[in-house]
């Protein structure tokens, strides 16, 4: 039997008999629908808080959707989906320009770290919606794996950040850029996928054209963050071994295993 969905409105402190709730100290009314179709969902969202636009659908059982404290930065606009026993993190003074889409399924956890800014239509899904399987085993190849971004980082216009990700703190993702594996502390990543182009960096708010000095030079010109940093490097990722060479594999230890049964045999 489904069960009936509940469709808010407004953003305030709420709790029905299914143990779904919103903790919020404050009332928001404009552009917000929050759907609760399972049971036990929470919606936890901080003060002071700037929200301009929020959509977010529980659509399983025991999601969570935090949202932290926003103040002096531009307003939060997200859409997002949240499946059974999955998590969506955001942390203090998380910035978008227009509406950012976020999905957590499978029990997966979208953690986003402190003063995250996002530009124009940004995706970030640790999950694909749909599943796909492999023909001959029956077994799914396209896993939900979880996405952590750190403090400080900036998604450029249209990229996309995948399952598996995992940003360090003060890094800056290109325009169009796919996100699917770990990227290192202060670096410039782009491409699809996304690898590192430039290392040592440090990037601030401050727009080029909203906010004097009208031209940025070096950075005499911006007031600097705690996120200036040298990058350090990731240890290095274990190398993924195709079927060829496992098979190769494979074959080398059954003919170890063969040579040593004949040398037992032997001595007996």
């Amino acid at each position: 039997m489904l069960r009936a969905m509940i469709m808010l409105t407004t953003l305030e402190a709420y709790e029905d008999e299914r143990g779904n709730r919103i903790e919020f100290d404050g009332r928001v009314e404009s552009d917000v629908r929050v759907k609760f179709v399972g049971s036990n969902n929470t919606l936890r969202v901080a003060s002071p808080q700037r929200i301009a636009h929020l959509i977010v659908d529980f659509d399983c059982n025991e999601g969570l959707v935090e949202i932290g404290p926003s103040s002096g930065v531009p307003a939060l606009r997200a859409a997002i989906r949240v499946g059974e026993k999955s998590r969506v993190l955001l942390g203090a003074n998380v910035s978008t320009t227009t509406t950012v889409a976020m999905s957590a399924a499978e029990g997966t956890t979208i953690s986003i770290g402190d003063d995250v800014m996002i530009a124009s239509q940004v995706q970030i899904r640790a999950d694909d919606g749909h599943p796909i399987f492999d023909v001959e085993t029956g077994k799914r190849v396209n896993v939900s794996r979880s996405i952590t971004i750190g403090n400080h980082v900036w998604l450029g216009f249209e990229s996309c950040i995948l399952g598996g990700a995992a940003i360090g703190d003060g890094s800056v993702v290109g325009m169009r850029s796919i996100v699917t594996r770990a990227l290192p502390n202060n670096v410039v990543a782009a491409g699809i996928p996304a690898k590192v182009v430039r290392r040592n960096i440090a990037w601030e708010r401050p727009h080029l054209t909203l906010v004097k000095p009208y031209n940025k030079p070096d950075a005499k010109t911006v007031k600097k963050s705690e996120y200036w940093a040298l990058t350090k490097e990731l240890p290095p990722e274990p190398r993924a071994h195709t079927v060829s060479q496992r098979r190769r594999a494979k074959r080398r230890l059954a003919r170890i295993l063969r040579r040593a049964r004949a040398s037992m045999t032997f001595q007996l």
